[in-house]
């Protein structure tokens, strides 16, 4: 399955797409002027919902009602040289303790179109599908890789960045502390993160990312990378994303978006590839195959794949219904453990 997996990394090598550059939940501030550069002060209050039914043909089956984001947030700008974003999440499904809690909320100084700076608390730059704004995913969950390697995927830290989604190169790098939102840092070295995209051509785009960090100490370090590449042609979009990662890891971070953390050994990769087609404004069947393996030095122990099969039903431009049954992948005996997730969102 990995070689199949090659080879469609591979073709979608050839066509690529434009990749997102998130910091938060949102994409890119509004801005106005020939030149990019914001002239007026501005506030929008935004957020969204996505309550969601899961079912987990187990044995014995699971089944339960969630939410998997509940998310308001503020942003605008304060002049035209400052800008400023913050967002509460108010899912006990997310949290640990179930609380509400501050998980976006950074300055951003974005006068000069290729040196904006940001401070505060903000996702990784590390990454296509974690810098993908949560509400404007493809498929329900993030692929496995996503989730458990480029962990914790929200962190405090300083970053400066360049581009926009107009431009043909865009790139972010960050100084973070390593050891995510509302962890007191226990060592004196921090991480450095990047990531760097460039458009090829209107539909096409590929991109890199690297952390290097001491996660626990200031001594054990930990090296991750990433290749991300997609392709947008017409009404057909295709992504894939190739992660290692190897050294120390925090294992107080929670895997993204709630899902739960796995035992990691000294070195680790995944990769997954998906492709969708808007059969019109309203209707996106998708497509979408995954692997992950927690430990590269023991063979078939911690491996897993996963097929999603899904379909995007957008309403009007702020409400959407996705369905996806994951098909999980076994190497040996197979196990009743696939699963049917059901979420609508409403964003405003």
């Amino acid at each position: 399955m990995k070689t199949k997996l090659i080879i469609l990394f591979a073709i979608a090598f050839l066509f690529q797409f434009n990749t997102a550059y998130a910091q938060g939940c949102e994409g890119d501030l509004p801005v106005a002027g020939a030149d990019g550069v914001p002239k007026t002060s501005s506030t929008t209050f935004f957020g969204y919902f996505q309550p969601q039914y899961d079912t987990y043909f187990t044995d014995p089956g699971e089944n339960t009602f969630k939410f998997k984001r509940a998310r308001f947030g503020v942003r605008g700008r304060v002049n035209r040289s400052f800008s400023y974003y913050a967002m509460i999440e108010a899912s006990d499904f997310i949290s640990s303790d179930g609380n509400v809690y501050l998980m976006d909320a950074f300055i951003t100084y974005d006068k000069l179109e290729w040196t904006k700076f940001s401070v505060g608390s903000f996702k990784q730059p590390f990454g296509l599908e974690v810098s993908t704004a949560c509400n404007n995913l493809t498929t329900i969950d993030r692929a496995i890789v996503s989730d458990q390697i480029v962990a914790p995927q929200r962190d405090l830290g300083l970053m400066m960045l360049g581009g926009t989604d107009k431009t043909k190169f865009r790139y972010a790098v960050a100084l973070m502390n390593g050891r995510g939102l509302g962890v007191k840092d226990n060592n004196t070295k921090k991480d450095i993160i990047g990531r760097a995209s460039y458009k090829l051509f209107d539909f096409m785009s590929v991109g890199g990312s690297f952390r290097y960090g001491y996660p626990n100490n200031n001594d054990l370090d930990r090296k991750t990378y990433g290749a991300e590449v997609a392709f947008n042609y017409s009404n057909f979009k295709v992504q894939g994303e190739y992660i290692y990662d190897e050294g120390d890891y925090n294992r107080a971070a929670e895997g993204g978006c709630g899902s739960t953390p796995l035992e990691l050994g000294a070195k680790r990769a995944g990769a997954y590839v998906m492709a969708s087609y808007n059969v019109s404004k309203k209707l996106q069947p998708v497509l979408k195959y995954e692997y992950f393996d927690q430990d590269l030095d023991i063979k078939k122990i911690g491996y897993q794949e996963m097929m999603t099969l899904g379909v995007n039903y957008f309403f009007n431009d702020n409400t959407r219904l996705q369905v996806n049954y994951q098909n999980k992948i076994e190497t040996g005996l197979s196990v009743d453990n696939d699963a049917l997730l059901v979420q609508l969102q409403v964003k405003f």
